[in-house]
């Protein structure tokens, strides 16, 4: 298995059959330099989506035009990105799981908020939300854009992941001490890779606080489009 950050809350996981894209965000995205898009992308088999904002969606159309790769996420989401061409489409819903080849993908629970701009404001592309990905004896669990919230204490319990990739940038969700605060109260993780940071100036820039709030696990500071071997 091989994760791949591609800069800010964007993933690329090579995974059993597949290789999974989890929020790509690339023509905008400061941290992903434009001659590293294409091998972001290439052979993607399945994109997901975590919410609507445009630093996750912004290029979700452009992605699957390019690697014909379905895009899975929260229906409402779904619908607004059909709306936009995106022709290969699976809505589900917190509680629901979906394959990929041998990989399932479990949609959970987030504490964000989700929407796209509009002509005349906002719209709203249903809930924000976050995946459990199984395959090769491993459960992750990417958090999408969340504060804590007590949904991780079953979510920990029920789907049991050893590896969290982890929004820890702080501002928009949970910063390196809330972070490192929720793995060790709901869940039981192996590795944990922080992201959603060092973006922007209002984000945390380091992961330290993690580090030393999580001893005994393999906190991975990730680097852009170096793979993290599993």
């Amino acid at each position: 298995m091989n994760i791949i950050w591609l800069g800010h809350g964007s993933f690329r996981i090579e995974i059993e059959d597949q290789v999974l894209l989890i929020d790509p965000w690339l023509k905008d995205n400061p941290m992903l330099p434009e001659e590293h898009h294409a091998d972001a992308i290439k052979g993607a088999t399945q994109i997901l989506v975590t919410h609507g904002h445009f630093d996750h969606t912004a290029d979700i159309a452009d992605v699957a035009r390019q690697t014909n790769a379905p895009v899975a996420g929260m229906v409402e989401l779904m619908g607004w990105l059909e709306g936009q061409g995106v022709e290969n489409t699976t809505g589900f819903n917190k509680g629901g799981t979906i394959r990929a080849g041998n990989v399932a993908i479990s949609m959970v629970p987030a504490s964000h908020s989700s929407s796209v701009e509009g002509d005349n404001g906002p719209i709203y592309t249903g809930m924000e939300t976050g995946f459990m990905i199984s395959g090769e004896g491993h459960t992750i669990y990417h958090s999408g854009d969340t504060a804590i919230m007590a949904d991780m204490d079953w979510m920990g319990d029920y789907h049991k992941p050893d590896l969290g990739i982890l929004s820890a940038g702080g501002h928009f969700t949970m910063d390196m001490a809330q972070a490192a605060y929720a793995a060790k109260r709901y869940f039981n993780f192996k590795t944990v890779i922080p992201c959603h940071y060092r973006t922007f100036d209002a984000l945390e820039q380091s992961a330290q606080v993690l580090v030393d709030g999580l001893p005994g696990v393999d906190v991975v500071e990730p680097q852009v489009m170096q793979p993290i071997k599993l």
